[in-house]
This record gives C-alpha cells, structure tokens and sequence, in this order.
C-alpha cells in the first residue's frame, strides 16, 4: 500500500483543551506504522514541543514534564507509525525545554523510542549566538549523545551517526566553529539544516529538512496557499543540486498562529484534512527508487499555538470548512 493511501486513515482521539472548527475521528490510529522499516522506505518524524507547563507558554491541558503525559504521548505516536520525535531544544538557554527533553529521553529508552533534538539558534544578533550553539553542542554531547549519556541508545542515528536538526533565527551563527567542535566527537554528527544554509556555512551541513511555508507568494489572505510549489522545488533542489545530502521531507496539516503571543495572523487552511494529504501525496511522489528519502519531518506533533498539532488527530469536516492552521517557532 502506498504511503499516501496509509495515511488517509483515522486519527484516534482529541484534545477538548484546544478548540478547532473541525471534528477530529475517534477512530483508528494513522496506520503509517504498516510501512516496513526496511532500505527505501522512510522514517516517520514528528517535531515535538516540550514546552507546555512553562507559564510562557498556553495551557494545553498537561505537563510536559509528567511523566505518564509523555509514556503516553510515546505510543501514541508510535500507533500512528512515528519513529522518533525531533525535539525543539535551545541547549541551557532554556532549562524548563531542557529538562522535558531530558525525561521524554530516557522514557524514550525505556519505551523503544527514538528522540532527536532540533537546536533553535539564538534569536536575536546579539553576539552570543556562536558560543551559544558551542554551548549547546557541549551539552548535547554530554546528555543526550556522548558515551556517558542516559538514555543515549534512543538517540536518533543515521548510518551510525547521530541526527540533528537546526532551526535558523537570526543570530548569525559561525558554524564552521561549531562543525569543527561537533567533529571531534565520538561520532560527528549529521548536521541538517532548515532548507539552504548560509552559502558560506553550507559545507558545515549534512542535509535540509522542509518546513511550514504557504509557498513563494506568501501568506494568503484565504489560507489555501498550502505551500505546493515550495515543496516541489525544494524536493527538485534536493535531487537536482544535493543529491548527496539527506533530504528530509516535510507533512503539515496547516497552519495558524493566532494562539501564539508571537502571532502573526498567518494561517494555512487544513482543507478538511487535504493540506495534509497533499503534503503527503508530494512527498510520495518525490521518494524515488533512484532518490530514496530517509526521513519525512511532521510539523508538528504539538504545536498547538502554531495550529500544526497532529497529537489530538487529522481534522475532517462534516458541514462546515475546516480551519486549523504552524510553523515558526517562538
């Protein structure tokens, strides 16, 4: 069965704390798990905000930080055929971020899980954001990654080296420190960045992952900009320009970021369930037998600020047109 046609299944559950013009079934699980875990065929990521219980951010209804919330989470996640979630991760910047991260870790060791962290770069140009990347890699390396790292063997590797995601801010990062630090790690890590890195950086890279983008008019008004011809090009890119690099293809369900303090009153219509069919219907049509994509990126999980979470189900409607709508992360 092909992947797209898997994922037209049920979702199971919902979440009441989060309000959604749509209807979620309270059915079967995404059955993406049937997809065999074999060469040729991807993983199934999900981006995962470990953030909620932090007063800075909504009330979702838990804690990410209670330890029965994330055991569930887990196989849930693992029901709708999720290999691993990339954890948004901003090294000692954020402690309350960091200590989520570090127990959905370790009960990702005890559960068979895989994890993988998503380093947000430093904000703002303020000076900082090179010693704060080193910073961060220091600590990855001692906690989550390195040889005396708990819960290590949930860590997301590929071809034996372990995975990690960067998502640009402005902070103008010099990452040719930081490949040079992360190189002389046991394994040196995979390195992908969110689509092109900086010309003069691109070589400290392994790989680029899609994201949440409406396509290359921008936000509309409507919401049915859901980011088509950004996603073709960039799966063209990928197998045109960067044959060699790790693609990591990109599933969103829409987008809307009016719960967000950061708002921007940008949405993506979920189309009663199509974005997200459609995400999927590119990303199948892209993973050639010659071109074979390891990996396919959910945004998101939990980003319920950002209207992407896919934890409380895929909308579909009755009578009335859908809207939820994610993305840029705070």
């Amino acid at each position: 069965m092909k992947l797209y046609q898997l994922a037209l299944l049920a979702y199971v559950g919902i979440a009441s704390s989060i309000p959604s013009a749509c209807t979620h079934a309270n059915a079967r699980n995404l059955a993406l798990k049937d997809i065999p875990d074999s060469p040729g065929n991807p993983k199934i990521l999900a981006d995962y905000q470990p953030w909620f219980g932090d007063p800075d951010h909504i009330n979702v209804g838990y804690n990410s930080q209670d330890p029965n919330v994330l055991r569930k989470q887990i196989e849930s996640a693992r029901d709708m055929g999720i290999y691993a979630f990339a954890v948004d991760w901003y090294g000692p910047r954020r402690p309350f971020l960091d200590r989520s991260a570090l127990l959905l870790q370790r009960i990702a060791s005890e559960q068979h899980f895989h994890v993988a962290l998503m380093y947000d770069e430093t904000q703002d140009d303020n000076g900082h954001a090179t010693d704060d990347a080193m910073e961060a890699m220091e600590l990855a390396y001692k906690k989550y990654i390195g040889p005396a790292a708990p819960g290590r063997d949930a860590y997301l590797l590929y071809h034996g080296r372990p995975v990690i995601f960067v998502f640009p801010k402005r902070g103008h990062t010099d990452w040719d420190q930081v490949r040079q630090q992360v190189n002389q790690w046991e394994s040196p890590p995979i390195l992908i960045y969110q689509d092109d890195p900086p010309p003069q950086f691109a070589k400290d890279f392994d790989g680029e992952y899609a994201w949440v983008y409406p396509g290359h008019k921008g936000w509309s008004p409507d919401g049915q900009a859901w980011g088509e011809d950004y996603l073709s090009d960039f799966y063209a890119k990928m197998r045109s320009k960067h044959p060699d690099e790790v693609t990591v293809g990109g599933l969103w369900p829409g987008f809307n970021d009016t719960k967000a303090s950061w708002s921007l009153n940008r949405h993506i219509d979920a189309r009663c369930g199509k974005t997200f069919e459609d995400t999927l219907r590119l990303f199948h049509e892209n993973d050639e037998p010659s071109h074979p994509i390891p990996f396919v990126l959910i945004a998101t999980w939990n980003d319920y600020e950002e209207g992407t979470a896919i934890e409380p189900g895929l909308p579909h409607c009755d009578e009335s047109k859908a809207d939820i709508t994610h993305g840029v992360h705070p």
